[in-house]
Formats: C-alpha cells, sequence, structure tokens
C-alpha cells in the first residue's frame, strides 16, 4: 500500500535566542505558522527489512541521515515491526530554506507510517520520537498557529490567525542553522564586551551593539504575544478589550485585526541579525518585499526564505509577480490554519 501525505512549510512569526545551555541548545521562544506551499512524501510498506530514502532532489541525503530515516528508524522500533520501509519525497520546498521542510517531511513520513503498518502511535510517542529527531518537528503534529518555547521543540496550540495572504521568496543560498547560532553567539559576546568598555567610560562608536541584554529580548517577546494573544477576549468586567491596531476585539471588523496586532507588538527574528551581514542579499529582499506593501516582512527561521505579509489576495500575487520580474523566485500563498492542516494531510491511501 502506499501512502501520499502532504509535508506542509512553516514560517516564523518572531523569533528570538536566549543563551547558550548546558545542553548545547539555545533557549528560543517563536511563534510557528503552517502555509499551504508544500513537499509530498509517499510511504510503502512491504515484507522484509530496510529504509529506502527516494528523492531526484540531490541535495536531499538518502542515508541514515535523512529526517525520514531517522523517523521511521523510530516508528518501527517504537511499533515493534519489522518492514521494507520505501519513502519517497517530491521536493517543492527548499533545502536549507528556513520553512522546516526536512522536519515537516518526517512528520509526514511518521503519519503515513501509521497508515501504511496500520498501527496508531500513542500522541505522546509521537511528540517524543518527533523532539529526538530535531528541534521544529513537533510542531509539524499540531499545525496551524503554534508557540515554541525552550529549545523550539515544547510546543503550544494558539488561537489559529485568519487567513493571511503572503508572498514567499526563496533566494538561491543554504544557510547553515548551527553555523548562525555560532554567529549570534560571537555577537552576544563582541556585545557584552562593548557594554564593559562603555560602563568603563570608553568611547566604542561603531562598535557599540545595541542588542539588549539577551535574558530581557526573552522577555520582551513573552510580554508581547502574551499582550498579542489577550487582544480577542474580553475583559472580566465584560467590556471589550481594544487592541493595539484600535479596533474593539469583540464586535466591529476583526478582518485584518489579528495581523495588524501582531506587526505592532515589535517582534521580529534575532537570526537576521547575523545572516543579513553574511548574505546582504537577503537583507534586500526583505526590503523589496516592504516595498512592495508588506505589512510585515521576515527570516523565516536562519532562513534563506524570506516572507512578507499582504492584506489581500491580489496584492500578494501583484507583489509576487513584479518579484519574479526583479529575478527573485517569489510565489504568493496563504496561512494554513489547524482544521484545513489536518483535513487535507492525506492525499490518497
Amino acid at each position: 500500500m502506499s501512502i501520499a501525505i502532504r509535508s506542509y512549510a512553516k514560517i516564523n512569526l518572531g523569533l528570538k535566542i536566549g543563551p547558550p545551555r548546558a545542553d548545547g541548545f539555545h533557549e528560543l521562544r517563536t511563534i510557528y505558522q503552517t502555509i499551504a506551499l508544500h513537499d509530498v512524501v509517499r510511504v510503502e510498506a512491504a515484507e522484509g527489512e530496510g529504509i529506502e530514502i527516494r528523492c531526484e532532489d540531490a541535495r536531499v541525503p538518502l542515508d541514515e541521515t535523512n529526517t525520514c530515516w531517522k523517523i521511521a528508524e523510530r516508528v518501527m522500533k517504537t511499533a515493534g515491526l519489522s518492514r521494507k520501509l520505501v519513502i519517497t519525497i517530491e521536493k517543492q520546498l527548499p533545502v536549507q530554506g528556513g520553512m522546516g521542510a526536512a522536519s515537516s517531511n518526517a512528520v509526514a513520513a511518521m503519519l503515513g507510517l501509521e497508515r501504511a503498518l496500520g498501527v496508531e502511535l500513542a500522541p505522546q510517542d509521537k511528540l517524543r520520537i518527533a523532539a529526538d529527531v530535531g528541534s521544529d518537528l513537533p510542531l509539524f503534529l499540531i499545525g496551524g498557529t503554534v508557540l515554541g518555547v525552550d529549545h523550539g521543540q515544547e510546543v503550544y496550540a494558539l488561537q489559529d490567525l485568519p487567513d493571511i495572504l503572503l508572498v514567499v521568496v526563496t533566494p538561491p543560498v543554504g544557510v547553515s542553522t548551527p553555523k548562525a547560532f555560532k554567529q549570534w553567539d560571537v555577537l552576544v559576546e563582541l556585545g557584552n564586551f562593548t557594554g564593559m568598555l562603555q560602563d568603563a567610560g570608553y568611547d566604542v562608536g561603531e562598535y557599540a551593539l545595541t542588542t539588549p541584554p539577551i535574558p530581557r529580548t526573552i522577555k520582551q517577546f513573552d510580554q508581547a504575544v502574551f499582550a498579542w494573544l489577550s487582544k480577542g477576549f474580553l475583559s472580566q468586567s465584560g467590556s471589550a478589550k481594544v487592541p493595539a491596531s484600535g479596533v474593539p476585539a469583540a464586535g466591529g471588523d476583526r478582518a485584518e485585526t489579528p495581523l495588524l496586532d501582531l506587526v505592532r507588538t515589535g517582534i521580529e527574528n534575532d537570526f537576521e541579525r547575523v545572516v543579513f551581514p553574511e548574505y546582504p542579499e537577503l537583507r534586500e529582499v526583505k526590503s523589496v518585499l516592504q516595498r512592495e506593501g508588506a505589512r510585515y516582512a521576515s527570516l523565516s527561521g536562519s532562513g534563506s526564505t524570506l516572507y512578507g505579509l499582504f492584506d489581500s489576495t491580489s496584492a500578494a500575487e501583484g507583489a509576487a509577480e513584479r518579484i519574479r520580474a526583479a529575478g527573485y523566485a517569489a510565489v504568493a500563498t496563504r496561512t494554513v490554519g489547524r482544521t484545513e492542516y489536518w483535513k487535507q494531510l492525506a492525499i490518497s491511501s
């Protein structure tokens, strides 16, 4: 039996990096959002043993380093089964693009394996396996709008945003996430050093960094997200709270206020501070998105994908067309909420 599963991409709505921890990870805060762009992962199970990964994209590893391979090994061990598995990845999403493609592929493989093998893993087992393979795998076991904490693997379902139109731009650049983290640590160390010089009365000029202390940026993100999430609820007295957009949350036109509320929290992606200096073409893409009318533009994850949020389908499609004409790979798409995410995952069986 062949099972085909859509493997949706994600973007990060803000991302804050904390200090490195004893376990080697960094404390993170982010909001994940699944979007309509996707790969397709096909799973086949037959008598025998072994795992075979197939993909026509030469950049995708076909051995045990592939996340689908890692997931398959763990699923078989947890289920106590032995089968010959063939996992075919039909790529549309960029490799090392910051859209979680490899992680999404792995979760799609897990869900496909459940169907192909006729087993149903316990939710806690699926979350455990996903977190063991990678930090941003668990978000794809929830879908929609998801809060990620710890090092990104601890996830909480948030109230879904309404559909938001966006333009995704994928420059032909591969950004290494481990390298980006190392560059962030160097930036923080430099910031601490220049801060000490400033405190001692030295003029550090262009070397001065304005990055706030890291624990404070995590706290500010928590506060911003809490304020944003509070906009859609009534106060204890029953009166409507007024969101940052100035439009009442209860009653009135709520069509665009969630987007406006999000934008005005001021959340941003810390990776831009280290990725943009190394890849100035990515900073230029963000500027292009903003000039084309994006209400909010950002790097996704550590990149290289960037996206811009737009008010309407026509605005997004028009911007994507003009950006393509300027020589960038751009596509208009939309966010995918949790209900649609689970309804549309399976293609065939």
